[in-house]
């Protein structure tokens, strides 16, 4: 569909203000780098003059080097300081700590560094809280292991000079939102052991980079974002499965079209990584590709594996060496390899699928054509509204800016769990609002009146839960989660599953996929939140029913646009599975459908809504046409293309559409934060309401096919099996809403 040709880019080096420790300047000459690039010298300068800094550059352009100068720097200079590292994943963690080890074994000697997470013997753990300068963890060790557990760290926090988030991106969302807090629980308990640290962050481009970083420590930032790393330019190809049916948009399998330029790629030498959305799809491009390779080059099936969460440790660590020097042809891998682990110099990249986010399709497209290297991206589209629009609108995605990154730390929900957490590892004051915020006293006494903080002499204390930190997910908004049992070998665990989804995944008669096989989920219970499952040999899976109902509880935000009311404001959604349909693979033939008995869920969030003009509702009751089937269509497009906006996953949004809303009395559309208290995508959505309703348009009208399909109006998460939908509804709706001029004035609402 297009090639972008982007070009090379020379090196730009940049100056320190001051010079290094002469062990570092020795260890620097040694690895063969004589100067710096541009945004590593004003890193390490920011950095050394106290400021807190986050640097947002490409793939492979050397942010390593950005926070481990001035840790270093700063530790040989005072003998005392101390730093804690913080990665997203284990692997990356592991990766950085043999960066260390490369960086420092000559001259550095006596330089300390470990990780410390869950697979760091228990032996050991003493002696690195005691005498390592560096750790190295992830944001779930801080909460669950480490902070609550500060007494035995006090050392180490009272020399904390500083924390070093890398891939800042990745905290967004729910697990964004956690991980705020959980870095303003560190905080406060470094002010109470003396220290106050600096913060250097990293990450992928992202359009919000200073507001990223002080939503995520409530800190200034110092952003760096002169990228001064050379590049080999790099072909980037937008490839679409051909269409097998117009009418009905059917496109040929986006699977099949990576498996074939894989196979094509590794047959001529050259070194692919595949990225897919799933570990399924992940296998079975490798089975499919050595399938293909068993027809024309069988010597080279051993060159090619496949790479994802699930491995042993040392299998992925093997895969890493194999890749890292060069025995592999290639490897299919999920986003478990988009991160900064360094796998050495790769030729092509293929993505199966749009990753979801401009900044993540940049971060796997650069894991090859590292340096001066030139290289191949292929993007392989899939079928949906968001795949669709990007193959028919490239400069949409090499033109447009970087998403926002979205965290909301005073989401109510996600801050009240953190209180409980501080409040067990040093009594709450009032004063804390100072790390919590102006919500912190609401939420505080709003625990009190429940019971889980007592509050003595200006003091809240945790005296009801011991360890409040093991009941809570920071990658998940609920509290709650569900075991699923395989009844098949002796009641072993299969996985656990997040309490907001479990009665859409794992229902009694819901095909299950874990690690490639399908479940049959036999039986659901509630009481012990557990189901039991059984390995199947089944063709086909199935699709929840579900009843949403939506309450407006509050108004914050009012804009006029053309003649829409357009709001944003608190909301409660109430939602039901009331049953589910089987469906056949491939085909997606209704097979059957089946009716369940589960309570409902309900929560309070944020939303977006806007009504349609009441001279277009009156067209719409006198032509006959279908108003609830052209609301329904508008709020699937809607959904399906909001993430090219804020980085957020299609699941993590929801909606409902009504020709008549008993809080309005209106025709509206809702998409609301599908997590209770928003984490705000909903109010993103709000402020750019013209261009969504643009690209909404753009989305419907390009489609080939005669009556919608999933590459426009159909949803694979509708909870109504995508019924009513009516295409030319969707367009004459969306072209009134934009067709009057647009007036956005914005008022707030008491």
């Amino acid at each position: 569909m297009h090639v972008e040709n982007l070009r090379p880019r020379p090196a730009i080096f940049g100056d320190l203000d001051a010079p290094l420790h002469p062990a570092l300047e020795w260890a620097l000459k040694d690895a063969g780098i004589g100067r710096l690039y541009l945004h590593q010298a004003q890193a390490v300068n920011a950095a050394r003059r106290g400021e807190n800094v986050i640097v947002v550059t490409g793939t492979a352009s050397g942010k390593t080097l950005c926070y481990n100068l001035p840790v270093i720097d700063k530790i040989l200079q005072t003998g005392r300081a101390r730093a804690l590292y913080l990665f997203p994943t284990k692997a990356l963690a592991q990766d950085q700590l043999r960066v260390l080890g490369d960086l420092t074994s000559k001259h550095m000697p006596k330089l300390k560094f470990a990780t410390y997470d869950g697979d760091t013997p228990r032996e050991q753990r003493a002696q690195i809280r005691k005498n390592h300068q560096i750790v190295l963890t992830n944001p779930d060790m801080l909460h669950l292991g480490i902070l609550p557990n500060n007494t035995a760290w006090s050392k180490f926090f009272a020399q904390l000079q500083y924390v070093v988030v890398d891939e800042a991106h990745a905290y967004r969302g729910v697990f964004g939102s956690h991980v705020a807090d959980v870095l303003r629980r560190l905080r406060r308990i470094c002010n109470f052991y003396g220290s106050d640290p600096q913060f250097i962050l990293t990450s992928a481009t992202i359009a919000n980079p200073g507001a990223h970083g002080g939503n995520l420590t409530a800190k200034e930032m110092t952003v760096v974002d002169g990228d001064g790393s050379p590049s080999g330019g790099k072909h980037f190809v937008f490839w679409n499965p051909p269409l097998i049916d117009a009418a009905s948009g059917a496109r040929h399998s986006t699977n099949s079209e990576a498996t074939l330029l894989f196979s094509e790629l590794v047959e001529h030498g050259t070194r692919t990584i595949v990225f897919a959305k799933s570990r399924k799809v992940a296998e079975l491009i490798l089975m499919y590709t050595r399938d293909a390779l068993k027809k024309t080059a069988p010597e080279l099936i051993p060159l090619v594996k496949s790479y994802r969460a699930g491995y042993l440790a040392e299998d992925r660590r093997q895969i890493e060496r194999e890749l890292f020097n060069g025995q592999l042809l290639g490897v299919t891998a999920t986003n478990a390899l988009e991160l900064g682990v360094d796998i050495g110099t790769l030729d092509a990249t293929i993505l199966t699928g749009y990753p979801g986010t401009i900044a993540s399709t940049w971060q796997q497209a650069g894991r090859s054509g590292r340096g001066q290297e030139g290289s191949l991206s292929i993007l392989v589209a899939l079928g949906d509204p968001l795949d669709q629009y990007l193959m028919r609108h490239p400069e949409s995605f090499f033109g447009r800016p970087h998403e926002h990154c979205l965290v909301n730390p005073t989401n109510p929900h996600i801050l009240a769990e953190h209180l409980l957490c501080a409040a067990h590892e040093l009594p709450l004051s009032e004063e804390d609002s100072a790390y919590f915020g102006p919500e912190f006293v609401d939420c505080a006494a709003a625990l009190q009146a429940e019971g889980r903080l007592s509050y003595q002499r200006r003091w809240f204390y945790s005296d009801t839960d011991p360890y409040p930190a093991q009941n809570i997910n920071i990658r998940s908004v609920s509290g709650d989660t569900y075991d699923i049992i395989d009844a098949g070998r002796g009641g072993r665990l299969l996985e656990s599953v997040d309490g907001a989804t479990a009665f859409q995944q794992i229902h009694a008669g819901a095909a299950y996929l874990h690690q490639g096989e399908t479940y049959l989920i036999e039986k659901l219970d509630l009481p012990s939140k557990t189901a039991i499952a059984r390995k199947a040999d089944i063709d086909y899976y199935t699709q929840p029913q579900t009843l949403t109902q939506i309450t407006i509880q509050h108004e914050e935000k009012r804009k006029i646009v053309g003649k829409s009311a357009v709001c944003f404001g608190d909301v409660n959604v109430s939602e039901q599975v009331i049953g589910f349909k089987r469906k056949q693979q491939y085909t997606d033939t209704v097979l059957g459908m089946s009716l369940l008995d589960l309570p409902s869920r309900s929560f309070e969030t944020k939303a977006l809504w806007f009504d349609i003009p009441d001279s277009l509702a009156r067209e719409f009751q006198r032509d006959e046409m279908d108003l609830l089937g052209g609301l329904h269509a508008t709020e699937h497009a809607a959904i399906g293309v909001l993430p090219l906006f804020a980085m957020c996953d299609r699941n993590d949004i929801g909606g409902v559409s009504t020709p008549f809303h008993p809080d309005t009395g209106r025709a509206q559309v809702f998409i609301y934060d599908g997590y209770a208290g928003g984490v705000g995508i909903a109010e993103k959505g709000f402020e750019i309401i013209s261009d969504l309703w643009e690209v909404t348009l753009q989305v419907i009208k390009e489609c080939s096919c005669q009556d919608g399909c999933p590459s426009c109006i159909q949803s694979p998460k509708c909870g109504n099996g995508n019924e009513p939908l009516d295409k030319e509804a969707a367009i004459l709706i969306l072209k009134s809403l934009l067709a009057a001029p647009s007036r956005q004035n914005e008022s707030g609402r008491g």
